[in-house]
């Protein structure tokens, strides 16, 4: 188990010295390639709500992401941490002044401004990680949020991820949600396993 667990730790830092390593033009133009995969999936232009993560400076923008979602006539839902229960609740924003800083300054829904987001097998849900392998397996900041909101999600997981950080395969135990596509600048994969 402690085995595991560097090797986790090891992974974590590859993927964030990747980020770390990314110069502002190649992290644009990487994000951008990303936005049109996503964008262009049918599972994306089927679905009527969109929940995602709100990016944080290295992460992969979400921002264009939310502003091209709500443009198209999306519903879209971000996460509000609860950080003594180590859970999360999405809701809906109509817009980016929703949003305030909340856990570790990262920008959230003001709940009295919103509502409370369901999610349906018409909801895509983008699922932030530092690593993934080619099953679809992730290594996200390791406080296990996204497993546990995953457990009981309706829809579609969409991964997004750097091919520099795409593994063949990752350690996983069994409350490790796996997405079902994976989005690089590169290309869109259908998870496999």
């Amino acid at each position: 188990m402690k085995d595991i667990q560097s090797l986790k730790c090891c992974l974590r830092s590859e993927g964030r010295e990747f980020r770390s390593r990314l110069v502002p033009e190649k992290k644009l133009s990487f994000d951008r390639s990303i936005h049109r995969h996503f964008l262009a999936l049918k599972e994306y232009r089927l679905a009527d709500t969109v929940f995602t993560y709100v990016s944080i400076k290295r992460e992969i923008d979400t921002f264009a992401i939310i502003s091209a979602a709500l443009a198209d006539g999306k519903k879209v839902a971000v996460p509000l941490c609860i950080p003594e229960i180590s859970t999360m609740k999405f809701y809906e924003i109509s817009s980016l002044r929703d949003l305030a800083s909340g856990y570790c300054g990262i920008l959230e829904p003001v709940p009295e401004k919103c509502r409370k987001a369901k999610a349906s097998s018409k909801t895509v849900c983008i699922v932030p990680g530092l690593v993934f392998d080619e099953m679809g397996y992730r290594l996200g900041y390791g406080k296990g949020y996204y497993d546990r909101f995953l457990q009981g999600f309706p829809g579609i997981t969409v991964g997004f991820c750097y091919s520099g950080c795409v593994r063949w395969s990752l350690p996983h135990g069994l409350h490790d949600c796996k997405v079902d596509i994976l989005v690089t600048e590169n290309c869109t994969v259908k998870a496999s396993g």
